[in-house]
């Protein structure tokens, strides 16, 4: 199985979404092969608490305002992993250090990774 054109369209308005509040490390993994229940795990890191969170409300906003409603969303009020399922797509923001314990990307180092592209940010000179 791969993941299909609309887990692909959630997963770049995602994608954007998380750019825009300085999200880094962004990884996408097709894990539609061994997990049924959705398409695309989208791994994004905040640099702190406050990031993890901000980095999660731009994503479900963006999404909801492109007609998608999340299913499920944990780990808000602590800030250091945020899942938020939208079916076809799951978004983890983790803060850098719980990425680094959990190394989701070890743990489905069989799935495909999607590429992610994004806008070029410009930079103040």
């Amino acid at each position: 199985m791969t993941a299909t054109d609309h887990a692909r369209e959630l997963l770049q308005i995602a994608a954007i979404a998380a750019d825009a509040k300085q999200g880094d490390d962004l990884v996408a993994l097709d894990v539609s092969g061994p997990m049924p229940l959705t398409d695309i795990f989208l791994l994004v890191t905040g640099r702190n608490e406050r990031n993890v969170i901000s980095i999660a409300n731009e994503i479900e906003d963006q999404l909801i305002e492109h007609g998608s409603k999340p299913l499920r969303r944990e780990g808000r009020s602590e800030g250091r992993w945020v899942l938020l399922d939208f079916g076809d797509l799951v978004v983890h923001v983790f803060h850098e250090e719980d990425r680094m314990f959990y190394s989701l990307e070890r743990l489905w180092k069989d799935c495909p990774v999607i590429p992610i592209d994004l806008p070029v940010r410009e930079t103040a000179d």
